[in-house]
């Protein structure tokens, strides 16, 4: 016998119990309980940021064992989300209805694919979902949004009438040209896996930062200091507020991972005449059959040509191919990263809109922004940056 309960904070939850459904090997380390409790202990994803927790759960009821979860959150916004839909609000609005609040699955602030609907019993990963289609129906919530899942969940959501969205990011992939099938040696044979064009730009772009005098230091989230996170939130906050908005995360916050999950982090700093100038940050999923690297945040205290695709890619690609790690994600967006190495991938998203005449008329504007979608991953594949096919 199932039983389904609702959560207002992941805390009420164990972590053993939170964790014991990490089993796919694509779980990334965002959808673990340290960062999410982070997230919320911090006051980052909170009601009073328009992230208010409401984590759906599944128990078996004779063993008192967690079964299935999501990870959810009423939204009154949506910013941090990185899947657009401010237009199917302004729609709600003119039509004298509430687009918020809204349900969202996703992991806050943070655009990486993998899991969001955790466990391994179909029965109530489906009871789940009926589960939150009720919920949403009986408060009068416009609709269930599920970000960035994984591909092989497609099936359950479609079931239960969600509408699938297409969306894209750029991932390196450590693939060996000329010993297929084997992982890159070093960063001097990626360079050889590009075609010239491409090469030639990213040994000018390193050289620059080598020219100002840019050097870097490594150091693994175990040996972090309060000093090393104070600047590197020092470089963090400053992205933000040189692009006119307030960081979404708090110091808290950093402080949190940084004593939580030390393990799955890697810093890098930047350098200049004896002063760290920039800093990023890559989270490691720690997979030992497929490791993948997430690059996240960013910043720098000053500007240094070239210093940004240095710090947040080159290092980090280099920093792959040292450990052995298959893929690095490079985050939301962003067309000029096919110029460094990395390469257009396929994600989407799952949507389910309660008032019919929305849902019939998403799915029609679904339908032609996905075609539009192919077209620009097709588009995209006339740059691609490396010189022959990669299996």
């Amino acid at each position: 016998m199932y039983q389904v309960k609702i959560f207002s904070t992941i805390q009420e939850i164990s972590s053993n119990a939170w964790n014991g459904l990490l089993s796919h090997p694509d779980a990334s380390p965002f959808i673990r309980y340290e960062y999410l409790s982070a997230m919320e202990n911090s006051g980052s994803a909170c009601t009073n940021t328009g992230w208010t927790p409401c984590h759906f759960t599944v128990w078996d009821d004779a063993s008192n064992q967690l079964v299935a979860a999501m990870p959810l959150y009423l939204k009154t916004h949506s910013y941090g989300e990185y899947v657009f839909d401010w237009a199917w609000a302004n729609a709600y609005k003119e039509h004298g209805l509430n687009y918020y609040p809204k349900l969202l699955s996703a992991i806050p602030f943070t655009p990486v694919p993998g899991s969001r609907i955790l466990g391994e019993d179909i029965q109530a990963k489906a009871l789940l979902i009926q589960a939150i289609k009720v919920f949403a129906q009986e408060e009068k919530i416009s609709g269930i949004h599920v970000l960035f899942p994984q591909e092989e969940d497609e099936p359950l959501f479609l079931e239960h009438g969600f509408l699938r969205r297409e969306s894209i990011q750029f991932h390196w992939q450590n693939q060996s040209i000329e010993h297929p099938g084997e992982l890159l040696i070093d960063f001097e044979e990626f360079l050889y896996t590009l075609n010239k064009k491409r090469r030639n730009n990213i040994l000018r772009e390193r050289q620059s930062v080598i020219d100002a005098g840019v050097s870097y230091i490594h150091i693994p989230g175990e040996n972090m200091t309060e000093q090393d996170w104070d600047f590197f939130y020092e470089c963090y906050a400053t992205n933000y507020f040189n692009h006119g908005n307030s960081p979404y995360l708090s110091r808290e916050f950093f402080a949190q991972i940084g004593a939580q999950m030390p393990r799955y982090l890697h810093l890098i700093f930047a350098i200049q005449d004896g002063q760290r100038v920039a800093s990023s940050m890559i989270f490691r999923n720690r997979d030992p059959h497929q490791e993948r690297a997430y690059g996240r945040y960013w910043g720098a205290t000053r500007f240094i040509k070239n210093l940004h695709f240095e710090t947040a890619y080159y290092q980090n690609i280099e920093f792959c191919i040292g450990q052995r790690i298959q893929v690095f994600e490079g985050g939301a967006q962003g067309e000029h990263k096919i110029h460094r190495g990395l390469i257009p991938v396929n994600l989407y998203s799952m949507h389910f809109l309660l008032d019919e005449r929305f849902y019939d008329a998403v799915n029609q504007f679904l339908k032609r922004e996905g075609m539009s979608m192919y077209r620009y991953i097709d588009e995209l594949s006339e740059h691609h940056p490396i010189k022959q096919t990669v299996n």
